[in-house]
């Protein structure tokens, strides 16, 4: 029989096994982001970077919320939080410098920087 805690630690490790998460959740150490910011950075189609979100939202390693038309996720907080950090810490000491990790914390200063509604209005026109 397996426990709870097997459980989550199966579906925490499994949402892990995919580069494109792990890229997603390094970004989130630049706070709550929308869908579109993701999309920005991750430069994958929508329908892509929002399985990815939710496949690590299922896992408990991220938080969302829907404001209006928008998306937005961010590291999960309180005593959700609590199986959320350990990981985020090794994962921030072992991909510190990691190129496309730099590369994408360089891009995600430019992102945030921006309005997120015009980034998702410019995305649906396909600019």
């Amino acid at each position: 029989m397996n426990s709870e805690a097997m459980r989550l630690t199966l579906r925490m490790t499994k949402a892990l096994a995919d580069i494109q998460r792990v890229r997603i959740l390094m970004m989130m150490g630049a706070g709550e982001l929308c869908v579109c910011q993701v999309i920005e950075v991750l430069t994958l189609a929508p329908s892509t970077v929002s399985k990815h979100l939710s496949i690590l939202t299922a896992a408990g390693l991220l938080d969302s919320r829907k404001a209006g038309r928008w998306m937005y996720y961010r590291l999960p907080e309180g005593s959700a939080g609590e199986w959320v950090r350990p990981v985020l810490k090794w994962l921030g000491e072992m991909l510190k410098n990691e190129p496309v990790v730099v590369q994408d914390a360089k891009k995600m200063k430019m992102v945030v920087a921006c309005d997120p509604q015009s980034l998702c209005r410019r995305q649906r026109r396909g600019e």
